[in-house]
């Protein structure tokens, strides 16, 4: 009796995907980060206009909401890739996981830097990590202790600053462009304070060192970076922070500050001179694949040369390309649609 409940359990299980599609789309369906909007949007424009598959759907849910999107299940109610501008966290893998998506590819794409903007014509800023971790920390280091951020202008800070009010726009918690943030800048910039280092629960000192904020200083903008670009360009005095390809698109417009003595350029970031950068990326849903048309051939056409090479197309939409030898191997794993272990 028992094997013969467990032979009906695993045959259900089987037929749980076909089911999945019962309606199966015939468009491919891209979630996740504003940082890579940009590129999968030029992937997708590019995919579409060759006749063969119909133009991808690409939505700007932010890095955490695509993940949550992409991890919810399999089948047509689901998205087939999201983008990411971190990699997929071990708990993001296992939610997955526990939704039957056991089957997934990263795709390492690039690299782009984090820039800290203002409108373009203002008096360029030279700010350390130390001067923004201090700007925008909820809490900071004073007289032995923490104490609630008393910095109302950069003069206050470090007075080789200006005198103007702090005012930085910035992406939701929900962004991967905000986690790498918080890592990249504010872990970074606290680190060596004494107060912080005698913190000894490691819970208290991640808080005391990435909670941002709720004074009106730092500013949610939302997922879309182009809303930040705006509103610079009505607050002279405020920051922005997004992604070094929205910077290179609106050159017009916005302008970025010097990190420790680095202009956010496309050959200091990917130099590695430039502090604040990351690695960005796509994750494929491999249960979808023959099935929503035209998924290995995205992956394909997004890895080629002509997309992601050194002279691709999105180059010149802000991607700082992999160096050649990990370009080549990102491709054959990619294409290969290598399963992702963690």
């Amino acid at each position: 009796m028992m094997k013969k409940t467990l032979a009906v359990a695993a045959v259900a299980a089987a037929m749980i995907p076909a089911a999945a599609f019962g309606q199966a789309r015939d468009q491919i369906r891209i979630v996740g980060s504003s940082t890579v909007f940009p590129f999968s949007t030029a992937v997708a424009e590019t995919f579409g206009r060759q006749g063969k598959f119909k133009t991808p759907v690409v939505e700007s849910t932010g890095t955490g909401g695509g993940m949550r999107l992409f991890c919810a299940g399999v089948g047509t109610g689901h998205p087939d890739m999201t983008n990411a501008s971190r990699p997929m966290t071990k708990s993001e893998f296992e939610t997955c996981a526990k939704n039957g998506v056991t089957d997934i590819t990263e795709v390492k794409i690039g690299f782009d830097g984090i820039v800290v903007a203002d409108k373009l014509g203002s008096a360029k800023m030279n700010l350390s990590r130390k001067d923004i971790y201090l700007a925008l920390a909820e809490k900071v280091p004073m007289n032995g202790g923490l104490a609630e951020n008393p910095y109302k202008t950069w003069a206050q800070l470090n007075p080789n600053l200006p005198n103007t009010k702090i005012e930085v726009i910035g992406p939701p918690p929900t962004s991967g462009t905000r986690d790498a943030f918080v890592e990249l800048v504010m872990d970074f910039g606290c680190k060596d304070f004494p107060e912080i280092k005698a913190i000894t629960d490691a819970k208290v000192k991640a808080q005391a060192c990435s909670k941002l904020r709720e004074d009106g200083a730092y500013i949610e903008a939302g997922e879309n970076d182009n809303l930040i670009i705006q509103k610079l360009n009505t607050s002279p005095d405020a920051l922005g922070i997004f992604g070094y390809s929205f910077l290179d698109q609106n050159k017009d417009k916005v302008q970025g500050s010097q990190i420790e003595g680095f202009d956010s350029t496309f050959d200091n970031i990917s130099a590695g001179k430039y502090p604040i950068s990351r690695s960005i990326f796509f994750y494929v849903k491999n249960a979808h694949v023959g099935v929503i048309p035209g998924i290995k051939e995205f992956v394909t056409e997004f890895v080629s040369e002509k997309a992601y090479g050194k002279e691709g197309y999105l180059v010149d939409k802000g991607l700082i390309p992999l160096p050649d030898a990990e370009r080549a191997k990102v491709r054959e794993a990619s294409v290969g649609l290598t399963k992702l272990a963690m």
